[in-house]
């Protein structure tokens, strides 16, 4: 299938490494152009030369920005124009928060992912989907807590599902002007991030074969994977897929 990503340019934050990372590499395989942002300037230095020898070609520049930055939007928009003078549009990589149960999170926690995992969330969503031009497309990366509460993550169950309906609301919004916006929302990808969570309960192996158990495949996704589907739910090969949650979990979610 042809996904019609030549000359496209996407914002994907959080694409040094990981989800994000995963998906500017199919993004760059399938003819697109990519602004990476992040952190670390080490990380993302590497993954531009990566992605940049890969193609061939100038496919990707790198922006050091927290998506929690008031200014993080207007300054990825600036560098997509600069680089490319174009838009076409943008995976929103949620953070991870702190793991723990609700009887333990303090405030101050609860205050700083918000402003992180939430509002950086929505304002970057809010400001780059009004910037779209007809035939856009936004895709949030979530979590399957949107879905069913994971254990120990109590911020992640709290503040994910309100984000699921703020991008489906930001679909309907849009939607007249020709713009898409969808959730991702993955399982156990075999992600330093999880292989982090994994190392939390003190025996990473029994964890990792316990989640194993529960998932229908019988194993943990692979990065690439995701990135596959994120790039078809962004390009114009999606084009009549918009306000959907899609779960990419090897069946985990047993609900609908």
């Amino acid at each position: 299938m042809d996904l019609q990503l030549t000359d496209r340019v996407y914002l994907v934050t959080g694409g040094g490494r990981g989800l994000g990372r995963a998906t500017a590499d199919v993004l760059v395989a399938e003819g697109a152009r990519v602004v990476v942002s992040g952190r670390s300037q080490q990380t993302l230095d590497e993954a531009v030369a990566t992605l940049n020898d890969g193609a061939g070609r100038e496919a990707a520049v790198g922006i050091v920005a927290d998506n929690a930055e008031p200014d993080a939007p207007a300054r990825l928009l600036a560098a997509a124009d600069e680089a490319w003078g174009r838009v076409d549009g943008a995976l929103i990589s949620v953070g991870g928060p702190p793991k723990g149960p609700v009887t333990s999170i303090t405030d101050e926690q609860w205050s700083a992912a918000f402003a992180s995992v939430f509002l950086g969330a929505v304002r970057l969503a809010r400001e780059v989907g009004t910037a779209l031009p007809a035939g856009g497309s936004l895709g949030l990366v979530l979590s399957s807590s949107v879905r069913a509460p994971l254990p120990e993550m109590a911020i992640s169950n709290g503040l994910r599902p309100g984000l699921a309906m703020v991008a489906k609301t930001l679909a309907d919004e849009l939607g007249p002007r020709g713009v898409r916006v969808n959730g991702l929302l993955p399982g156990r990808i075999a992600t330093e991030r999880v292989a982090e969570l994994d190392a939390s309960t003190g025996d990473p192996d029994a964890a990792r074969r316990t989640a194993e158990a529960s998932i229908p495949l019988g194993r943990y996704g692979e990065p690439e994977e995701f990135g596959a589907v994120a790039a078809f739910v962004l390009s114009p090969a999606a084009s009549f897929l918009t306000g959907v949650m899609l779960p990419v979990d090897g069946g985990l979610l047993r609900s609908l």
